[in-house]
């Protein structure tokens, strides 16, 4: 690796880091010795880059500081690629068309070589969207409460087809190629649940919010099915149990 692209690496390294990060851990990261890091790390704060600390107690980057945005390595560009290909194909109609616009505000701007190499990426999405499915008229609005924080009021309907009225704490949605799930604690269970979103049939946003204490209550949700074996992160079979259980389940 060149010196050069070392530099802005340690400056990304620091960047995403949530704690010091040691010369020992930057080294591990970059494959050099715990000596380079401390050279580089000199030479940054001689040209003005704000890092703070010291050896054996770790660097941080002072808030406040960043690089150019658009300036990506190879496996960036297929990571962004990637990921909007992922959200083109599998999320709704506001979300799709919000990806389409971010990769061409990208593309705008990158430098030709940067371009070319997007434009050739060969990256497939696996387990494209199905055909017929329905992602419910009320996505937008539960991407908006996650992101504020906001309770939700939902008209639902189960498996059976019966409805019920729910407030729950929209935590995360998971995007799968048959179906939308929506992670959230629901206030009449008093328990974590799992709402497929195209069986939302009324949504009214709250002026209440809720804690969800810097994405732990999200941890607890998968935490929680991941404990009963239950399949997050995999297509859900048919024989998952409806969210009008006691137990926090999947519905299906």
């Amino acid at each position: 690796m060149r010196r050069a692209d070392r530099l802005l690496q340690i400056i990304q390294i620091l960047r995403r880091a949530n704690a010091p990060v040691t010369a020992s851990e930057l080294a591990g990261e970059l494959e050099v010795v715990p000596r380079t890091i401390y050279r580089d790390i000199v030479t940054l704060q001689a040209s003005r880059v704000p890092i703070e600390g010291e050896a054996g107690l770790g660097y941080v980057l002072r808030t406040g500081y960043d690089l150019p945005p658009l300036m990506f390595n190879s496996g960036e560009i297929d990571a962004i690629v990637l990921g909007l290909a992922m959200v083109m194909e599998r999320g709704d109609a506001d979300l799709a068309r919000g990806a389409e616009d971010a990769l061409a505000k990208v593309q705008a701007v990158v430098p030709p070589d940067v371009l070319h190499q997007i434009r050739i990426a060969k990256l497939l999405v696996p387990h494209p969207l199905e055909d017929g499915v329905s992602f419910g008229d009320h996505i937008p609005q539960i991407r908006a409460a996650i992101r504020e924080g906001r309770k939700l009021r939902i008209d639902y309907q189960d498996a059976k087809g019966s409805p019920t009225t729910r407030t729950i704490w929209p935590l995360g949605l998971y995007l799968f190629s048959h179906v939308t799930m929506i992670g959230a604690w629901c206030e009449v269970r008093g328990d974590y649940r799992a709402f497929r979103a195209e069986r939302v049939k009324g949504c009214r946003p709250l002026d209440d919010h809720f804690n969800g204490r810097n994405g732990a209550m999200m941890a607890e949700f998968v935490a929680r099915f991941q404990s009963q074996q239950t399949p997050v992160l995999q297509p859900f079979p048919s024989g998952c149990p409806s969210d009008s259980e006691t137990t926090p389940n999947l519905p299906n």
